[in-house]
């Protein structure tokens, strides 16, 4: 592999993707993919995938059970692959649900969140008979109440809570602030009492989610271990023991070059010492304690593919000009949260064994300044026809994009799995 590549996508590439002088992405060529299906196009390698979902499983083995946030990327072949796997999946919307329930998932291993479910979602959660619906606000509780009450069935809920402190190190806080993400942690008492006077409303679980992104084991785990504390609290304030500790997600991987890949073997000593924490409390020990990451799932097993369409000269600065962009991959463009926008790992998809010319900025075909993948990436020479891949794009691609904006057609995603390249 020649040593112009960054040393993020020279791993990723050697991990994952390994080919001659042309990306594979389950064992088939790019170019073949593209030749059939067209460009620009998300390729995922099933694979990829599962082995993720295999070695997070098991350095939480004993401690967690890992779902799948399909929020990360809702296709339903991809809920349907981590539901194979014994994933439960964990929901945002009434569409969500519905792609869960058509993917396989057992009812019982659904989880529903978000800080505005309308009362037709929750109408949905109630019929379907899912695991729990977390809760996030009072006017949920009235509504979930009465919807209940109506239905003449129990419904199973979490309560899902603000923490104090938020997590350090991550892309994006969600807790330790004002939020509208569930109750803050020192209202607990006034949602208790709350749902004291909700009948058909049974409180089995608590769920924290305080930052995303993170690629610090330690910080991770004293978020973990917090989220522990909340659930003993609950509990001795209902007098009985919690069922069910969701953790959230918020499991982060390595975008930029500085980045460095979450440490499983932290992760997996730090969960064998909660385990036996929770073990030591009456009130937690026989509780389901639940992560639920979907970018640490899903965003290695993905790439963005497009052709190049044009390579020009502006004032010193090389643009390539592909035929995809910020429209189908508004992550890698930046505007998806990054206050510094940084470069993902890019690659020339057929040209993996050239060197580089020198840094070029890559541009997608919108006409707007916003429509840049990469600002200052080694490429090298390239031409009209020539293949580059936005590495890192399994999560938070497409559905995360604005599709419609300058009415380009959508791309269309391939899952790979033993081989055999499937419309997805």
């Amino acid at each position: 592999m020649s040593a112009h590549i960054a040393s993020l996508a020279a791993e990723l590439l050697a991990r994952n993707f390994g080919g001659t002088d042309e990306l594979l992405i389950g064992g088939v060529p790019i170019s073949r993919l593209v030749h059939e299906h067209g460009s620009p196009l998300f390729v995922y390698d099933a694979d990829i995938a599962r082995r993720r979902y295999r070695d997070l499983s098991a350095a939480v083995s004993g401690f967690a059970s890992v779902f799948y946030s399909v929020k990360a990327n809702p296709n339903p072949e991809i809920a349907r692959l981590f539901v194979e796997e014994g994933a439960g999946l964990e929901v945002a919307s009434a569409r969500e649900l519905q792609i869960a329930l058509q993917a396989g998932a057992p009812a019982s291993r659904i989880l529903f969140a978000g800080p505005g479910k309308g009362e037709s979602e929750l109408e949905f959660a109630v019929r379907a008979r899912i695991g729990e619906v977390h809760v996030e606000c009072f006017e949920e509780i009235q509504t979930l109440g009465r919807l209940a009450q109506d239905a003449g069935q129990r419904v199973r809920i979490g309560i899902r809570v603000n923490p104090i402190a938020a997590a350090q190190g991550g892309a994006m806080r969600m807790g330790g602030k004002p939020a509208a993400f569930g109750f803050d942690e020192e209202s607990l008492a006034d949602v208790i009492e709350a749902l004291a006077g909700q009948a058909m409303l049974d409180l089995v679980g608590v769920h924290l989610f305080a930052g995303t992104q993170i690629l610090d084991a330690d910080t991770l785990l004293v978020q973990w271990g917090h989220g522990l504390d909340v659930a003993a609290r609950v509990a001795q304030m209902i007098e009985r023991p919690i069922e069910t500790i969701d953790l959230g997600g918020g499991l982060g991987i390595p975008y930029h070059g500085a980045d460095r890949a979450l440490d499983l073997g932290k992760i997996a000593a730090g969960a064998s010492r909660l385990a036996a924490r929770k073990a030591s409390d009456a009130l937690l020990r026989d509780a389901r304690v639940v992560l639920e990451p979907g970018r640490f799932l899903m965003g290695e097993a993905g790439i963005y593919v497009m052709s190049v369409r044009a390579v020009k000269q502006s004032r010193g600065t090389r643009f390539v000009v592909a035929d995809g962009g910020m429209h189908h991959h508004l992550a890698a463009s930046g505007n998806l949260g990054q206050v510094m926008k940084r470069d993902y790992p890019i690659v020339a998809a057929t040209k993996l064994r050239a060197a580089a010319q020198d840094v070029a900025a890559l541009v997608g075909p919108l006409c707007t300044p916003l429509d840049t993948l990469a600002r200052q990436t080694a490429l090298p020479v390239l031409a009209a026809g020539d293949l580059v891949a936005v590495l890192q794009s399994g999560a938070y691609g497409l559905t995360a994009s604005p599709v419609n904006f300058l009415s380009h057609p959508a791309p269309k995603e391939i899952l790979v799995s033993g081989g055999e390249p499937l419309v997805i």
